[in-house]
């Protein structure tokens, strides 16, 4: 069973995540000299990479610190929409992480060779399956994670860590393709941690947790904590409607 850890609000849940990932990071690296971080996207990181850029690049080995995502647009780096711009502006370029420690995925390219080459890359780095020691996952009012929203062919995936998915969903504003990590190669992290922030959560959220197994139409339900451990950090507008978890 997951752990569920409540905070009264986005600050306060986005500064125990900067925390977390912090003691996450230095154990790492005191255990194998190095630490590999899957960033998500949206409001609850971008929070949480401005608290660590506030703190800066003294407070954190950075440079130990290898920074990939569980997911990209299939936009250039530069697009508003892209996960690494926003990571780029809250966090990489405050602190100046070296670009070497940075592992983008090409959203510009094709989407299927951009997944071919980012799992590549991945399993060179990371062994097979890859072992990230902290995995940050957000998660949509619909129940999606990472770019694994309801009924996409992803959902099916066993085998690839890293797949091109068609979507079509009023959140991604129509039909379009998003470059992902599978449900499997998420799995594997030492450490995952998902970051659910918000009133319009609450439903998804007692539904993914308490409610019956149903990834299809809810994918963070497809997420185990196969090689490591699983919490979910939430706040009280996000958390208003669990009853064994609360």
């Amino acid at each position: 069973m997951a752990t569920v850890r409540r905070y009264e609000g986005l600050d306060a849940l986005s500064a125990a995540a900067a925390a977390e990932l912090g003691a996450i990071a230095q154990a790492a690296i005191a255990a194998r000299g190095t630490c590999a971080i899957a960033l998500s996207g949206g409001s609850t990181p971008k929070r949480m990479f401005q608290l660590l850029a506030r703190q800066g690049r003294a407070a954190l080995p950075w440079d130990r610190i290898e920074l990939w995502w569980g997911d990209e647009r299939t936009v250039p780096p530069d697009h508003p929409d892209s996960n690494y711009r926003m990571t780029r502006e809250n966090l990489i370029d405050p602190l100046g992480i070296d670009a070497a420690h940075v592992h983008r995925i090409r959203g510009e390219d094709d989407p299927a060779a951009a997944a071919a080459a980012y799992e590549q890359e991945l399993l060179g780095a990371l062994g097979d399956p890859p072992r990230f020691d902290l995995i940050l996952l957000g998660m949509g009012p619909d129940g999606h994670t990472a770019s694994l929203f309801p009924g996409s062919p992803a959902l099916d995936e066993t085998r690839a860590g890293v797949v091109a998915n068609p979507v079509d969903s009023p959140l991604t504003k129509g039909a379009t393709t998003r470059i992902t990590l599978t449900a499997e190669a998420l799995s594997w992290g030492r450490h995952i941690r998902f970051l659910a922030a918000g009133a319009d959560k609450a439903d998804t959220l007692v539904a993914v947790l308490e409610g019956p197994r149903d990834p299809r139409r809810l994918p963070s339900q497809l997420i185990a904590a196969r090689g490591g451990e699983l919490a979910w950090l939430v706040d009280d507008a996000a958390a208003a409607k669990l009853g064994g978890h609360a």
